[in-house]
């Protein structure tokens, strides 16, 4: 619900167990007074009076011209807000002074559209608040989007340029968010290759905390999501802020708390090296930010954005609905493989009753190994002996479907496509480019480009039976600039990078709805919302290791749907870690996502067959769970010797517990482990004890 109080000239916004209050004051500016727990309209003059006057009445002084106690929506530069900004404006004189004043506002029913960036699809009622700039002739549009039913905050920016001169946006985040002084700690999440998305709570203290990544996609190193939390928040009390963006390029979250204690958050496309040009009357739309406010902890905070995820950002079509059970055959032989492997594959995945068997890398061009290839997207029929339709034919023999990997973005030097158009690579001239993975990256801001791209990955759809898409990207870029593009324009690169990536992901699955697409980047290097507006569930990390993988999937719980986590059990011992785990656990611990195989199932004992069969078997029970359920986080991996996650149904009439002990200790003490989230009026049988309790005894005394 949004209202605006006309003689306070105030807004009032209320999601499900929120209210976000701000109004303009006497001077024009648009000042926050309220993000938190819910209050009454009637309490608005009283906030005002309090919260907002105060520092007008400061302001109305000539001796006094800090703006720093000021709450604002939008962080300007040059008039005494010495925070860092929200946007920047570089005008043709050099100046880049600016100072946003209220103009208008409206209000409609339902999401903005924003067209070439993935958004919130659908529902809701947006307040768009227009500022303009009493310094040049811009204004910004700020729009807020509220959901009834939902602790989810939609916001972003839109920047348009209302003068006869071009201006360059140096800086445009999506949101600006001011609260007062709480002594917040932060949460981030932070990680590497195979190690990814691991929380990490400190102080903020004084000044700038900046988190960012400058490579061209939303990266391991550390994730596009904070959270600010008062200082009594754990995982099931307590107050917390968080904030993440539908976006997957290079993206900047800052928190700042000046000497008044009030604390900044905001965020959006890193600004080192951006610039965008803006012709008269152009404009530039920021990505949308999801801001969340939980009064019950983080568990809270992480069933909101689990629920906002599956209703308004996965594809409806996909959101609830079954995942491929797939079996892929990349750890079982790597670049390694020809029709007589893979059929063997795929005849003893017949038999653990998978769905889908997945051929990963190496099936097309002169790809033997990583040197080579990629961009060469034909079949390499010296290795598969009558092309993709003899492997999609026996996996139909078999009942399966068929699913195919591609790194669409990228280019071997070692290939056809390099030789013929060494231009389309991402490349300085005069500069000798960076080769990661043995690979450069194809330059994305080119519409030569992407139709090459998105014509021979069509051919190859069209013309085979293919049910699945893995689409993997294995190195970020480096030398970022275009020939495409002007000297002057270049630092839009990186951004239009990102956006062609989009571009290409909705033609690619408008063209095919019945294709069930997989994100992928190394693993979890560009796992966000806004690749999930596109690919209904991300490859988790290239970490399969059960003990790591709990730690992994912890983390990423935190803001996103298990539902969306591509979760695989693959061979012991761990190609990553060396690791031994039972197949018991490996099996568990994946049930939590979207469940698979990454193995080599002819090589299983007859026991094994038996026991993957039933973990299968199982998974499908309570699959439901992980599509709809909400999670609770029972016993932390990283605070314990446990992991223990809970998954319970809407209605609170099932539950799904899955626990690891991760450290053995002799003579350990008994521990009772509290399942949070059933209803304490309910009795409830635990099957594997065949035995019955009270949901009151199982949430206040817990299970051994």
């Amino acid at each position: 619900m949004i209202e605006y109080i006309q003689s306070e000239r105030a807004f009032y916004l209320s999601g499900q167990n929120y209210s976000y209050v701000m109004y303009v004051d006497a001077l024009g500016n648009l000042q926050n007074l309220h993000y938190g727990a819910k209050i009454e309209k009637a309490d608005i003059p009283y906030l005002i009076e309090e919260i907002g006057e105060p520092v007008t009445r400061e302001l109305h002084d000539l001796n006094f011209f800090s703006r720093e106690r000021m709450r604002c929506e939008c962080g300007a530069y040059g008039r005494g807000d010495y925070r860092e900004s929200t946007v920047i404006l570089k005008r043709s004189d050099g100046g880049a002074i600016s100072e946003f004043r209220y103009v208008r506002h409206i209000l409609q029913d339902g999401a903005p559209n924003i067209k070439g960036l993935p958004h919130a699809r659908s529902g809701g009622q947006t307040l768009a608040v227009t500022l303009c700039d009493a310094c040049s002739d811009t204004e910004l549009d700020l729009h807020y989007t509220v959901w009834d039913d939902s602790d989810v905050l939609a916001r972003n920016i839109v920047v348009r340029n209302t003068g006869k001169e071009t201006l360059t946006v140096k800086k445009a985040f999506s949101f600006c968010l001011d609260l007062p002084n709480r002594n917040y700690k932060i949460l981030q999440l932070h990680g590497a290759w195979t190690r990814e998305r691991t929380p990490e709570i400190t102080d903020i203290g004084h000044g700038v905390v900046r988190l960012q990544s400058m490579r061209g996609a939303s990266g391991f190193e550390v994730h596009p999501f904070a959270a600010l939390l008062e200082r009594d928040c754990t995982e099931t009390q307590g107050a917390c802020y968080g904030a993440q963006f539908v976006y997957s390029g290079s993206f900047a979250l800052t928190a700042e708390t000046n000497s008044y204690g009030n604390t900044r958050l905001q965020g959006g496309i890193n600004d080192t090296q951006f610039s965008w040009e803006l012709c008269a009357g152009e404009s530039f739309t920021a990505p949308q930010a999801l801001l969340c406010y939980s009064p019950q902890g983080l568990g809270a905070l992480s069933r909101a954005y689990a629920d906002f995820i599956r209703e308004h950002i996965v594809n409806p079509a996909y959101a609830y609905k079954h995942r491929p059970i797939v079996i892929n055959n990349w750890e079982a032989t790597y670049f390694d493989f020809d029709n007589e492997k893979l059929f063997a594959i795929i005849d003893e995945a017949a038999h653990l009753d998978v769905d889908t068997f997945v051929l990963d890398d190496g099936w097309f061009g002169k790809r033997n190994d990583a040197s080579s290839g990629l961009g060469d997207w034909f079949v390499n029929e010296q290795k598969l002996s009558g092309g993709l339709k003899a492997v999609v034919e026996r996996c139909k023999q078999n009942g399966l479907r068929f699913g195919l990997w591609f790194e669409p973005e990228m280019v071997s030097p070692d290939s056809d496509l390099y030789r013929a158009h060494p231009d389309w690579a991402i490349h300085k001239k005069g500069i000798e480019p960076i080769v990661g993975r043995k690979q450069l990256v194809l330059d994305f801001t080119r519409k030569d480009v992407m139709d090459y791209i998105f014509e021979i990955m069509r051919k190859i759809l069209s013309e085979n039976d293919i049910s699945y898409v893995k689409w993997d990207m294995n190195r970020f870029i480096t030398e970022c600039t275009s020939e495409s593009l002007p000297p002057h324009r270049q630092g839009e690169f990186v951004h239009r990078y990102i956006l062609g990536v989009y571009d290409l992901a909705e033609r690619l699955t408008n063209e095919f709805p019945q294709i069930f697409f997989e994100g992928c980047a190394s693993g979890g290097g560009r796992f966000d919302a806004g690749m999930l507006y596109y690919f209904p569930q991300l490859w988790t990390s290239d970490n399969t290791d059960g003990y790591e993988r709990a730690r992994i999937q912890w983390g990423t719980s935190l803001i996103y749907p298990l539902s969306a986590m591509s979760c695989h059990v693959s061979a012991c011992p761990n190609h990553q870690t060396g690791r031994t785990t039972p197949l018991r656990t490996r099996g568990a611990i994946a049930s939590l996502g979207a469940t698979g195989y990454e193995l080599n199932p002819a090589l299983l004992s007859a026991e094994e067959k038996d026991l993957c069969r039933s973990q299968i078997a199982e998974y499908k029970n309570i699959e439901d769970l992980i599509l709809c359920g909400d999670l609770y986080r029972l016993s932390s991996p990283f605070e314990s010797d446990y992991f223990c996650e809970m998954v319970v149904s809407k209605d609170k009439n099932r539950a799904y517990v899955v626990g690891e002990q991760l450290r053995a200790l002799p003579n350990s003490p008994v521990e009772y482990l509290r399942l949070h989230g059933l209803d304490e009026s309910k009795t409830y049988r635990i099957a594997e004890y065949n035995k019955t309790a009270s949901g009151k005894t199982l949430v206040s005394i817990g299970v051994a």
